[in-house]
C-alpha cells in the first residue's frame, strides 16, 4: 500500500492507494505554521487498518517538521486517546 501526501500550504491530505484503488484518505487544514487540524478520515472497509496507517503517516510528517496535530476527526481523536506513544505531536 502506498500513502501519498499532498499539501498546498493551506490544506492537504494523506491518501492510501492499493494498485488503482483508493483505500482511504485523511484530510487536514493548517491552523498556523506549526499546527494542522485533522478534519476527516475515510477508510474503504475492504482495507482493514487503513485509518491507522494514514494516522501513522500524519504523525511521521508532524515529527519530521516539528509541528503539532489537532485531531478534530473523531477517528483521529480516538486514536490519540488510545495511543500514548503518539502524544508527542498532539497539540496541547
Amino acid at each position: 500500500m502506498e500513502i501519498i501526501h499532498y499539501d498546498d500550504g493551506k490544506k492537504g491530505h494523506f491518501k492510501a492507494m492499493e494498485s488503482d484503488v483508493q483505500a482511504g484518505i485523511m484530510t487536514y487544514v493548517w491552523a498556523n505554521n506549526d499546527k494542522f487540524i485533522i478534519e476527516h478520515t475515510i477508510g474503504n472497509p475492504e482495507f482493514k487498518g487503513v485509518g491507522k496507517k494514514l494516522l501513522d503517516k500524519a504523525v511521521e510528517f508532524a515529527r519530521e517538521k516539528n509541528i503539532k496535530i489537532i485531531p478534530l476527526c473523531p477517528f483521529a481523536k480516538k486514536m490519540f486517546d488510545r495511543h500514548e506513544e503518539i502524544g508527542d505531536v498532539l497539540a496541547k
